[in-house]
């Protein structure tokens, strides 16, 4: 198969390296030339810097993995050209870009992946299995946190200029922390209403929110606190669900999960030996790739994608106007 990736940050340089070790080679490069990393390791494949140009080359997939805000213009033309796309999370900046996508969805059948790679997490998983179980019994309520200095995430360049810091590109804590919000939806099924307040707390030099804190309740009874900031220097990123009969608590940094039930007992599931982050972006690949091959059914749809968007921005509005924002 033929990609085309638009965008050749750290995230699509990652996808690159990923599909390379997966043995695919026939790869085109759409990019501007803005990103702050060296070229180097991008020698040998061909290099559009005009999107017309690279979908003249007919890939069967684009990976839009470009700022936040300039997804849809790429996506958009990628769709009407029946490739199919791996976009990656938050789908776009604004909910009305996702119309016309959706139209043309509706008419070709695209195949069409919401990159949230935490679906991949074992430990995620191995969370989502125990809540089906009857030991746990029925989760009741939440708490998740993801807290990270935002100027250690690309220690190469200027945080300031980061997409994560600029409003123009999509930037801001909801949306470039949003897979929390995805990976609750599929814990618990969609949101019924949300109360937050988001702002700016700590000193870093921001045009967008440094930190939300979201109180949220789903639609099966759940309930819970959402904190997500860009100003804590040791990283922290955890969900710990309170069931009717047992805890259940996983940590990013170990991907393990511990389940206390009610008499005091508890288990550690750790994650597989030799597990580290970049599992999951290759896992995500692999089963993109068998997606694209008829192997496997899709695990995180436009929808989820688009259903997520509309979260966050659930979020940002109830913050903006202080007030509770519900849900469909």
């Amino acid at each position: 198969m033929k990609f085309l990736i638009a965008g050749l940050g750290s995230i699509g340089r990652r996808h690159l390296r990923n599909l390379e070790s997966l043995g695919e080679k026939d790869i085109i490069l759409y990019r501007t030339h803005k990103s702050t990393l060296a070229d180097e390791e991008l020698q040998g494949y061909p290099i559009e810097s005009e999107l017309e140009n690279a979908l003249a080359h007919r890939p069967d997939a684009v990976i839009i993995t470009n700022p936040t805000a300039l997804h849809m213009q790429v996506a958009i033309p990628a769709a009407q050209a029946g490739c199919a796309l791996f976009v990656e999370k938050p789908l776009t900046y604004r909910m009305d870009e996702l119309s016309s996508i959706e139209d043309i969805l509706k008419e070709q059948q695209n195949i069409f992946f919401s990159a949230f790679q935490f679906r991949f997490n074992p430990g995620l998983r191995k969370v989502r299995e125990l809540l089906e179980t009857e030991d746990a019994g029925r989760p009741l309520s939440f708490n998740a946190c993801w807290g990270e200095y935002l100027p250690d995430w690309h220690p190469w360049e200027d945080y300031r200029q980061s997409y994560a810091a600029q409003k123009g590109l999509g930037g801001g804590v909801v949306l470039t922390l949003c897979h929390p919000l995805d990976y609750l939806r599929w814990m618990f099924g969609d949101p019924s209403e949300v109360y937050a307040r988001a702002g700016n707390a700590s000193d870093l030099e921001l045009e967008v929110e440094d930190f939300a804190d979201a109180l949220v309740s789903f639609k099966n009874g759940v309930s819970g606190m959402l904190h997500l900031d860009y100003y804590r220097r040791d990283k922290r990123q955890d969900l710990e669900i309170v069931c009717s009969n047992a805890t259940i608590f996983w940590d990013y940094a170990s991907s393990a999960v511990k389940l206390t039930l009610s008499d005091g007992s508890s288990t550690v599931y750790p994650a597989p030996a030799g597990f580290d982050r970049n599992n999951m972006f290759l896992d995500e690949m692999v089963h993109f790739l068998r997606v694209l091959k008829g192997e496997e059914e899709l695990l995180c749809t436009f929808e989820d994608g688009r259903k997520a968007l509309e979260f966050a921005w659930g979020i940002l509005h109830s913050s903006r106007y202080q007030q509770r924002v519900v849900f469909g």
